[in-house]
């Protein structure tokens, strides 16, 4: 049986932090009391079962948080998961203000870990929304009515790349803004880019 401890390749993460430090530990822990492997992904602590990602550490200016890949997916039996933003689709967090929170929380947390891990097994997915069920900002859809070619690369990119491109379109409240956006991102898709390659 594999013996899951802490990976010196993360401890950094843990010794910078000076703000929500004891949290961190603490949270760190619990994760790894649940035979999860802990690994460096993005930067941050992530908690892996047969690779696949479950679970990983962050931290706001505000909060920090336990980010579940599949979150959307879990039961929530003591509403403590929350969407980040609208556009978040499939994880889920638990934010955490100070120690005593996470200390209270401790055996929920562990629970919410192993049903994370058992969706893992099962090899259940998050239903994303298809790329056509989202916003085309109108300054976008102009230019893909009047431009085939930057039209067929638009769709030739990834589902994930559309997504992107049209979530960060749309986002502007003011159409010279929207405009803006779609003018600098042109170049990258008609080359295939997505907007964060």
């Amino acid at each position: 049986m594999t013996t899951y401890s802490v990976n010196s390749k993360v401890d950094f993460y843990f010794e910078k932090e000076e703000k929500w430090k004891a949290e961190l530990e603490q949270l760190r822990a619990i994760v790894l009391d649940c035979h999860l492997a802990e690994e460096l992904k993005w930067g941050v602590p992530c908690y892996t079962f047969e690779k696949a990602n479950i679970v990983l550490i962050h931290t706001f200016k505000d909060y920090c948080a336990l980010l579940f890949f599949k979150g959307a997916l879990m039961k929530d039996p003591d509403k403590i998961l929350l969407q980040q933003t609208e556009n978040v689709q499939a994880a889920r967090q638990v934010r955490f203000t100070n120690l005593k929170e996470i200390e209270s929380k401790k055996e929920v947390l562990k629970q919410y870990i192993y049903e994370a891990a058992e969706i893992e097994k099962a090899g259940l997915k998050v239903e994303l929304k298809k790329v056509s069920e989202f916003e085309i900002a109108q300054e976008f859809q102009v230019k893909l009515d009047s431009d085939p070619d930057l039209k067929k690369a638009f769709h030739a990119l990834t589902p994930g790349r559309q997504r992107a491109y049209l979530l960060h379109f749309s986002q502007p409240k003011q159409s010279k803004t929207r405009e803006g956006r779609v003018e600098k991102n042109i170049p990258n898709i008609l080359i295939g880019k997505g907007l964060n390659d």
